[in-house]
């Protein structure tokens, strides 16, 4: 039945142009002047050629009458009381041109609002036979026509419809949702159809979260939606970014079968309209019901006349056709109904509701939301709610929080129960966070009240014992405490004048002022800070050396300095702060070494490490405007240690960092400088800090990346590396017995021998430190204890005689509970004890000893099998001496023959073994150099001259770099060219010259350690190192020869003992025979060379 039929031609035409002119301009301006009466030149003063520009008429089919269902909103009524009530200026000038077609016609009177019981007059019939306009009783008929309303029906069959994607939420029929368009096409889409009177769409759910407005695949969601209608429309947003909510009503049920994604290829015009295949039909037919109507004389028609004109009426499915070129998802659907149910009869139904009512009333106790919901449900529904099962399982999932795919469940399921089972169970979820959400807040309301009811009793009890006199103002207590604390301490007038205007301060505050912590936090540094106080120190010479010998063996050099401090404070009675900075290779006891001097010293200890350290506010702390504010490290120490006198040991001084909050190593300038840091000013403190009695020993691997201007503020102590014998009494007398307790095998007889050590030191741990030394000698200690708990067994060693009663307990708490191990148990505190075991006694009849036959089997295999690379040289490779941060190490230098010898080869030198600029350098000296030397002494051993020789130095991985290997490779080059080898247990150091004058190296304590290890019997090193040769302990040199020297000259003479000359020069004569033809290709050789690199430098 066509929207309109009953009504008056002249309330239609106003009912059409006020629809058109609130739908048109947020859409599409230009539409106000497309109306059909444009298209028709024809003056028509028929009622239906004006009742035809409306657009909002549906296309519905007639259909016989029905109960109308309430949920439905009743949009028409509403409109034509405000239009009967309007008056009759304020009419739009679509009307005008609609008076002026009509002619004499009269003006009808105002229509009165019809009742709601009026909608069932709209038989198909009442206006389609009209008589004459001067009959009475057709009068009569006609204002009962025009009071007859007609209720906007429902199609019950819509093929074809436009499809929207929705996320998260499916849509429940007979529940408003409100959706927002992103998609300007869809939106204007939906625009026009909300003009044309056909203002239905199918809303699907999309399988995964995503914001569309079109379905280009039917995978992309459910096949079963709603079939819904938009109620209302209206822009949102800013012009330049399209939006559009519409409200929509969903009715029931439809399942996808064919779906016609937006067509992406074709031009549209939005804002150029064309009349529907609808409309054009719906106008052919009202021009002929005019034509008949005209000539009877009638001013009112039907779209009715006859079933012939109804059956020209487009199907649903060409009501889409319009938007067959848009940019729109377009789908065919099918209805989807309810299985048939009984509720007589049917017990579980009735259970289900019941039971969903019950869980609503629950829901609603705690959730206002729901309680509003439940409301405006029960206002829509009529009904009692177990007459209708279908609704109130629609209305339960779609009010209820759930997962998408079970909302989707319940909208799919068509059997009724299984539907009512569904939505319970998404209502009792809702049930459950509601009372879990309830249970949260009324947990925390009460600590709320519980601990506003401790405030205002403790605010009560402070005000009675202040009236009793029995406690005075909390901040006058506060100043009170810093000021005995202040008059214990001897502070300088700087600091005393800095104090009392903080306290001044800190008086005239509120303890509620941000301000006030501030000031409170900097007098608490303030005052704990140990101004004029000094620790008693031991200058006791004996002592010291007792107490420095008991911790270390060996570091004479370390110890003598202390020695050398003792000495002048005895003289003295007091010492002022030095900065001494000790640089070894790891594992010599650089950082254990501090502790015990301040052990000897009678000092405090503070150690801090400055490795990586890029934040100058660690030394001198922060400003005290930012939060949270810090004074550094050293004011840090001073309050840990209570004395102005202690030892700071600053570790890793060689690795300090630099970033964006500033140079740390430039802070440390004037810490550690002797004319500065008697008054060290903190970025917190803001006060002079006395530094000057503080003894600084810092600590380094190395010098090289430490800043000179630091460098030169610190005493430099070095530290070389421990001989065999010095490890050997350093695991005896340290590293074995701690070792043996830290396994639990102090009393216990197990015995590491002497030899098993040595083979230790000699085949395990060759580095010049102790520190994997000491892993090795655990590793062995601790192979013990498992072996001697393997031999004896359990039964030896039972669990219930090494629990304690308080651990056993704790283990009966522990068994019971079974929670994760990488979570925290809520019973830990009933798990964990502070004693929970206690050692266990090894039986006296236990005897393990380690000698040098089975300590394989505790360590593995030997690392290194023999004590050098070369157990003997063959021509070409010398041994070197290098220095490391590790120490000393051994190397070699290696030269061979890339091709055979003849007179037609060419020279060449190629170097390799991850060499550094430096010693490649050295390399092209040394080669230059040899040439040179053998040019001179051999002039007949034209080697060098058609030799091509590749220089190596091994372990490639290795990098290498420094000037010492000078000597050491013309050596090698030297060796290959006279075909004679080096004594291999001759090593050398020395940086060489091109003249052959052998320059200063250094780490020559290293070296040597390093040399000795590698079972060397001579040591050439230069004659400017001979002093730091003369200052080796005799441990060290002895067994090794040392041999200074100044040119290479005597370095030949060393290692080349009475060489024969004339041998020497005739070493490759017969190689190089054929020595004019040599010449010959050697100089065309050079020719071609010449003529390649001019060609090269023309291209250039």
């Amino acid at each position: 039945m066509l929207h309109g039929q009953n009504l008056p031609w002249r309330l239609a035409l106003r009912h059409a142009s006020r629809s058109a002119a609130r739908a048109t301009p947020a859409f599409a301006p230009a539409q106000r002047s497309a109306l059909p009466l444009s298209r028709h030149p024809r003056l028509c003063p028929s009622p239906p050629a004006a009742l035809f520009a409306s657009r909002t008429f549906s296309t519905s089919l007639s259909r016989r009458k029905e109960k109308v269902p309430k949920a439905t909103p009743e949009v028409i009524e509403e409109e034509v009381k405000e239009e009967a009530t309007e008056e009759q200026p304020k009419e739009p000038p679509v009307l005008e041109k609609a008076e002026e077609v009509e002619g004499k016609s009269k003006t009808p009177e105002p229509i009165p609002s019809p009742k709601a019981g009026d909608a069932k007059g709209c038989a198909a019939g009442d206006g389609a036979s009209g008589t004459s306009g001067s009959g009475e009783g057709g009068g009569k008929k006609r204002k009962q026509a025009e009071r007859a309303l007609v209720k906007p029906s429902i199609p019950e069959v819509y093929p074809q419809v436009m499809v929207l994607p929705i996320a998260k939420r499916p849509l429940f029929p007979g529940f408003y949702k409100a959706i927002t368009i992103r998609d300007r096409e869809v939106g204007q889409a939906i625009a026009d159809m909300v003009k044309r009177g056909q203002p239905y769409i199918g809303i699907f759910m999309l399988k995964e979260d995503s914001e569309k407005d079109v379905i280009d695949d039917p995978s992309e969601v459910y096949d079963v939606g709603t079939f819904c209608q938009v109620t209302s429309a209206f822009p949102t947003g800013p012009e330049d970014k399209f939006a559009m909510t519409c409200v929509l009503y969903p009715h029931r049920r439809i399942r996808m079968t064919e779906l016609k994604p937006p067509r992406y290829d074709t031009p549209i015009d939005v804002v150029s309209e064309d009349l529907s295949v609808v409309e054009s039909t719906l106008g052919e037919a009202a021009t002929k019901d005019t034509e008949v109507d005209q000539s009877k004389g009638d001013v009112v028609a039907s779209f009715e006349e006859n079933s012939a004109e109804a059956q020209k009426f487009p199907q649903y499915f060409e009501a889409t056709a319009f938007l067959k070129d848009r940019k729109v998802s377009i789908a065919n659907v099918e209805n989807l109904t309810e299985e048939p149910f009984e509720m007589k009869g049917n017990q579980v139904i009735p259970a289900l509701v019941s039971e969903i009512v019950n869980t609503f009333k629950a829901v609603a106790l705690l959730n206002p939301l729901f309680r509003d919901h439940i409301s405006t449900f029960s206002v829509q529904t009529t009904m009692n709610v177990g007459e209708d099962p279908v609704k109130l399982a629609d209305f339960a999932a779609a009010v209820a929080q759930a997962d998408s795919h079970e909302l989707q469940e319940a909208l799919e399921e068509m059997n009724v129960e299984q539907r009512l089972s569904k939505a319970l169970i998404v209502l009792k979820k809702e049930l459950m966070n509601a009372e879990l959400q309830s249970k949260i807040v009324k947990d925390v309301e009460n600590k709320i009240h519980k601990k506003q009811r401790e405030y205002w009793l403790m605010e009560q009890m402070k005000g009675i014992k202040r009236e009793l006199g029995i406690e005075s103002d909390g901040k006058d207590k506060l100043i009170e405490k810093f000021y005995e604390k202040a008059h214990k301490l001897a502070m300088p007038d700087a600091v005393k004048k800095v104090f009392d205007e903080e306290i001044s301060k800190l008086s005239h505050l509120e303890p509620a002022a941000s301000e006030f912590n501030v000031t409170r936090n900097y007098l608490d540094w303030l005052t704990q800070l140990p101004w004029g106080q000094r620790s008693a120190e031991n200058f006791g010479i004996q002592h010291a050396r007792d107490v420095l010998d008991e911790d270390h063996y060996g570091l004479k050099d370390v110890k003598d300095r202390i020695l050398e401090f003792i000495a002048v404070g005895k003289l003295r009675g007091t010492v002022e702060g030095k900065i001494l900075c000790m640089v070894g290779p790891p594992g010599v006891g650089k950082t254990s070494i501090g502790k015990s001097v301040a052990r000897a010293l009678n000092r405090q200890y503070y150690r801090f490490s400055v490795g990586g350290l890029s934040d100058v506010a660690e030394i001198k702390g922060h400003r005290r405007t930012y939060v949270g504010a810090l004074p550094g490290r050293i004011i840090q120490a001073l309050k840990k240690c209570q004395t102005e006198n202690p030892l700071i040991l600053i570790d890793e001084v060689d690795k300090i960092g630099r970033g964006h909050n500033g140079d740390p190593a430039s802070a440390l300038l004037e810490l550690l400088d002797p004319e500065q840091n008697n008054s060290f000013l903190d970025h917190y403190l803001d006060v002079p800090v006395d530094l000057s009695k503080v003894l600084f020993v810092c600590t380094a691997n190395m010098t090289d990346t430490i800043p000179r201007p630091l460098l030169d503020r610190m005493e430099m102590i070095q530290l070389s590396g421990y001989v065999a014998d010095e490890k050997m009494a350093i695991a005896e007398r340290y590293l074995a017995p701690a070792a043996k307790e830290i396994s639990g095998l102090k009393d216990v007889d197990v015995i590491l021998e002497k030899e098993a050590i040595a083979e230790l030191i000699n085949k395990y741990c060759r580095e010049s430190g102790v520190r994997n030394l000491k892993k090795q000698i655990e590793k062995v200690y601790r192979k013990s204890a498992l072996k001697i708990v393997t031999d004896l067994g359990e039964e030896a060693f039972p669990e219930e005689k090494a629990l304690t009663d308080e651990g056993k307990a704790a283990q009966e708490q522990s068994e019971k509970d079974g929670t994760d191990v990488k979570e925290t148990s809520e019973n830990v505190e009933n798990e964990t004890t502070t004693l929970p075991r206690v050692a266990l006694k090894v039986p006296d009849s236990v005897h393990v000893s380690i000698n040098k036959d089975n300590l394989k089997d505790y360590v593995g295999p030997p690392v290194f099998t023999s004590d050098r690379l070369y157990d003997t040289t063959p021509p070409g490779v010398a041994m070197g001496l290098a220095w490391t941060s590790m120490g000393g190490a051994a190397l070699y230098v290696e030269s061979i023959l890339e091709n055979v010898l003849s007179s037609a080869s060419h020279p060449g030198l190629e170097r390799t073994g991850s060499l550094k600029s430096v010693m490649k350098e050295s390399t092209t000296v040394a080669y230059s150099f040899a040439k040179g030397f053998l040019a001179r002494d051999f002039p007949k051993n034209k080697f060098f001259e058609h030799a091509k020789i590749h220089l190596h130095c091994p372990e490639g991985a290795t990098p290498k770099d420094g000037p010492s290997a000078g000597i050491t490779m013309a050596t090698s080059l030297l060796s290959l060219a006279l075909d004679k080898r080096v004594e291999n247990t001759i090593a050398m150091t020395g940086e060489l010259t091109v003249t052959g004058k052998v320059l200063r190296i250094g780490g020559l304590r290293e070296k040597t350690v390093a040399a000795r290890r590698a079972g060397a019997s001579m040591v050439i090193f230069p004659e400017e190192n001979t002093s730091d040769w003369l200052e080796l302990p005799e441990n060290i040199k002895e067994g090794i020869e040392g041999k200074p020297v100044s040119w290479y000259s005597e370095v030949f003479n060393l290692v080349f003992p009475n060489v024969d000359r004339d041998a020497a020069n005739k070493v490759w004569e017969k190689e190089l025979k054929g020595k004019k033809d040599g010449k010959r290709k050697q100089k065309e050789y050079k020719k071609k060379e010449e003529d390649e690199d001019e060609s090269g430098e023309e291209d250039d």
